[in-house]
């Protein structure tokens, strides 16, 4: 509870200047929402599995803007970097992982039809 009172107050604590910028702040999340709901609707739909390791790509990408933007509109709130920091980490090494699978599962089918050719 201490934390949503920290993010109440910080939010209330802002000079009226500050709102149009606290509006934009809320828009531009809400467009990335949007966004990741678009991507996350083609990698669903994206008929090769590329498409998909694509779309991974971009939810994170869309994921680690949001974390910053969070970032920014509660500056007391500096561990939200470091989740993003984290975030970015594990969002790579699991494309890299997903990338190598999909390249070793492609390999295989293509020896495999090399076998079935040099076989007829």
């Amino acid at each position: 509870e201490a934390s949503h009172e920290n993010i109440i107050n910080s939010i209330n604590n802002k000079k009226s200047g500050n709102d149009n910028t606290t509006k934009y702040i809320i828009i531009a999340l809400i467009i990335i929402a949007i966004c990741i709901l678009f991507v996350i609707v083609k990698s669903i739909i994206g008929p090769r599995i590329s498409d998909r390791l694509v779309t991974i790509n971009m939810i994170s990408t869309l994921v680690t803007s949001s974390i910053i933007i969070l970032a920014v509109l509660f500056p007391n709130q500096t561990y939200l970097l470091d989740i993003c920091i984290i975030y970015v980490l594990l969002s790579f090494l699991s494309v890299c992982v997903f990338d190598s699978v999909y390249i070793n599962v492609y390999l295989k089918k293509k020896k495999e039809q090399e076998k079935k050719e040099d076989n007829k």
